[in-house]
């Protein structure tokens, strides 16, 4: 059976993702690859990505799951704000209550991503106190997803 891989990607980075697991499945069998489309309802199983935006995926991305019956779901994001497992269950969940019943979630899995560098501009007008952490927390991500997230992705999708 065929698979769709749907995402948003605003940095790059869910892109990043979305492309590892069209590698790792094989392109042979993807009958979709892009932004929310019809065409990937042909598929059984659905490779859902996101950016994470206000804790949750984007209004996007949001609409297209809500629009699922009857599917496999594999969700997949990026946050700019990362290292924290919590962190991502918290956003995975708020994500997974937009899946209808009928459909069923097979994994999940999420990794920081780098964040445009308008937001670190941002940071440097704060408070310094305040603003640390996030400069921080933004040079971290920088690199991400690295080869490290990519590797991880993979074993997520065969487990």
């Amino acid at each position: 059976m065929g698979y769709s891989i749907v995402f948003s990607s605003k940095t790059g980075n869910t892109a990043s993702l979305a492309d590892r697991i069209e590698s790792t499945l094989g392109k042979d069998n993807c009958i979709y690859k892009g932004a929310p489309d019809e065409r990937a309802y042909a598929a059984d199983t659905l490779y859902i990505g996101f950016w994470t935006c206000m804790g949750s995926c984007d209004k996007d991305i949001e609409k297209f799951i809500s629009s699922l019956k009857d599917k496999n779901i594999f969700l997949f994001g990026t946050a700019g704000f990362g290292g924290s497992k919590d962190y991502f269950s918290k956003i995975l969940e708020n994500v997974e209550k937009n899946i209808d019943p009928s459909c069923k979630l097979i994994g999940s899995y999420m990794c920081q991503g780098r964040m445009p560098m308008s937001v670190r501009e941002k940071y440097l007008k704060m408070d310094e106190q305040k603003a640390k952490p996030m400069i921080e927390n933004f040079d971290r991500a920088l690199n991400h997803p690295d080869e490290n997230d990519l590797s991880s992705l993979e074993k997520a999708l065969r487990s």
